[in-house]
């Protein structure tokens, strides 16, 4: 996802009792070795041994000592898991939203308090007493984000980030990263699996799973869409933030047969001037409609208006024909919602003619 990277500075600090430790081991059984006897879940789960350990998460191991009742989410993509999870009474936070939440889930989503829109300082974060953090962005657990992970761990408190941000992916650069191999929604999946059992839930999150499986099957059947050719415009009318081949858009054309006329760049979101834009010449736009206020032409109102004015992009073939697809952040962003971006740009393409 294409941010705003704001300067901040957090002091670190003691915020009240942690209920949470970790002891940087990891993995997704009990801890060999571990120095105090295994735990119940004393949330009444399915009565799994704690600690559970999490041998690799993007190069960590997690350890936790029992299963969160204290949890933060501190980005829209963890946050909407673990509430599809059924989790909302075991959250005290919620951060950096790009869109209204998944729907279905705003009776829960209420009941969690909002640190912030965008990110908390560290300080409000410990405000809240977590005692796990959950995360979808490197760079939200990182310089110029909320904290880091270590900040987090020296308090006793045990951080996730998604591995949708990290598998395959090299973030050492100063844009949204490189793909060093093709996201899948496998890799979803297995995020979902991991905070399932993080929290005691594992046949909570197979459910979820299958939910998502069954929907992908029925949105790609019945459908050819290899003619079709697709960009996918995130934020910025200045320097547009465009999908290279294999991050989410990459799922939602590879799920379709269709092609990613930036398919030749590995970059995340590569931003790209207007005239290599027309050059590529896409049959559809599918632009990101949201609700923050981070850059220029958020709103797909605000894209659609940029394009149908702008004398470099108002004779390309999909503005002439009004061949737009619009989705949420979160659905051009690695979470369960992309799965809404391959039903709803599949359903657009059919309805364009452009499906054989």
């Amino acid at each position: 996802m294409p941010l705003a990277h704001p300067v901040r500075s957090a002091v670190l600090f003691l915020a009240g009792a942690l209920l949470l430790t970790a002891t940087g081991c990891g993995g997704g059984s009990a801890a060999p070795g571990a120095k105090n006897p295994p735990a119940k879940n004393p949330a009444g789960g399915a009565g799994q041994e704690y600690p559970v350990t999490l041998d690799d998460n993007c190069g960590r191991r997690v350890t936790v000592d029992r299963s969160p009742q204290r949890a933060v989410a501190l980005d829209q993509g963890a946050a909407e898991i673990l509430l599809s999870l059924g989790l909302a009474d075991r959250m005290v936070g919620t951060a950096t939203w790009t869109d209204p939440v998944l729907a279905g889930l705003e009776k829960e989503n209420a009941k969690v308090p909002r640190l912030a829109d965008r990110y908390p300082s560290f300080e409000k974060v410990l405000d809240a007493e977590p005692d796990f953090a959950a995360a979808s962005f490197a760079y939200t657990l990182g310089k110029g984000g909320v904290a880091d992970r270590e900040r987090f761990e020296k308090l006793g408190v045990p951080t996730y980030l998604s591995p949708t941000d990290c598998v395959g992916k090299d973030n050492s650069g100063d844009g949204d990263g490189v793909r060093t191999r093709p996201l899948t929604m496998d890799t979803v999946y297995g995020e979902i699996r991991d905070l399932a059992r993080v929290f005691d839930v594992p046949e909570r999150g197979e459910k979820l799973v299958g939910q998502l499986k069954s929907r992908v099957a029925k949105a790609t059947s019945g459908g050819d869409f290899t003619d079709a050719r697709v960009l996918y415009w995130f934020s910025d009318a200045e320097s547009p933030y465009m999908a290279g081949c294999c991050g989410a858009p990459g799922i939602v054309t590879n799920a379709l047969g269709a092609k990613n006329v930036f398919d030749d760049t590995r970059a995340e979101w590569p931003q790209v001037n207007w005239e290599t834009v027309a050059d590529r010449d896409p049959d559809v736009l599918v632009i990101g409609d949201l609700t923050r206020r981070a850059q220029s032409a958020e709103s797909a109102a605000k894209k659609i208006e940029f394009l149908e004015s702008d004398p470099v992009t108002r004779n390309m073939t999909a503005v002439r024909k009004k061949r737009y697809v619009l989705l949420s952040g979160q659905a051009m962003n690695p979470t369960i919602r992309t799965v809404e971006g391959i039903e709803k740009v599949a359903a657009a393409l059919r309805s364009y003619g452009l499906a054989k």
